[in-house]
């Protein structure tokens, strides 16, 4: 069950800077995806951590992602769809069990998928790869966004590369300044591991790239499904 937009609310920081700061509700997701559509750069909670996120067909939104964090243009950055039927605009799902990624989806966990030749995203994201990582959270104010954007949303962590994940927006709070909007849904409850993120490339087999926080949970719907791990070494 996703989390209602209640849950991802958050009390408006009276001493916002520059009036930036929202409450991560309905009333304001019409003024993010306004702001995604415009090439802006957004800070939203989502089910584990909070993420900056932009058009991820913005060619320009996306380096100013890569710009914000300090980031190398060579590590890659996820994407967050509204709904699992949304996926297969973006990545190849064909060879996928039927059932699966509703099972894991909505929720904690980065599926990583091939492109395909039909994918419509920009080629200028996550150049060199064949894969892209693909968030569909638990959380209904970031996937109103993306649903209201009609596009995928290119999706990373709200921190300086290299530090500390962000669970609450005074995490990141020196970064504020570069974001159009912060979307602040209070202390996220998660803790700080992130998402679980797993390889499911290769037709009947999966590959656990990241524990995150739903690591046993995830194994075992890969495992209901029939999929054998694969301990090929990368």
């Amino acid at each position: 069950m996703a989390w209602s937009l209640d849950k991802c609310d958050g009390n408006t920081m009276e001493n916002a800077k520059m009036g930036l700061v929202r409450s991560a509700t309905e009333g304001h997701a019409e003024e993010a995806i306004e702001a995604v559509r415009a090439g802006e750069v957004i800070a939203v909670p989502t089910d584990t951590l909070y993420g900056f996120a932009c058009d991820a067909c913005s060619v320009e939104a996306v380096h100013r992602i890569y710009e914000i964090k300090g980031r190398k243009h060579t590590s890659p950055l996820a994407i967050c769809v509204a709904d699992v039927q949304d996926i297969q605009r973006f990545a190849t799902t064909n060879h996928l069990p039927h059932g699966l990624l509703d099972s894991l989806l909505p929720g904690p966990v980065t599926v990583v998928l091939r492109r395909g030749g039909s994918s419509i995203l920009e080629k200028s994201l996550n150049p060199g790869l064949d894969s892209i990582g693909v968030r569909v959270p638990d959380c209904d104010f970031i996937r109103s966004i993306a649903r209201g954007s009609n596009s995928a949303l290119a999706l990373t962590s709200a921190n300086l590369s290299g530090q500390p994940s962000s669970v609450d927006v005074k995490d990141f709070e020196s970064l504020w300044q570069h974001c159009a909007f912060i979307y602040n849904g209070g202390i996220l409850p998660s803790g700080r591991a992130g998402s679980t993120v797993v390889d499911l490339t290769t037709l009947g087999k999966y590959k656990i790239l990241r524990p995150g926080s739903a690591e046993e949970e995830t194994v075992a719907i890969l495992l209901r499904y029939g999929l054998v791990e694969d301990s090929s070494v990368s």
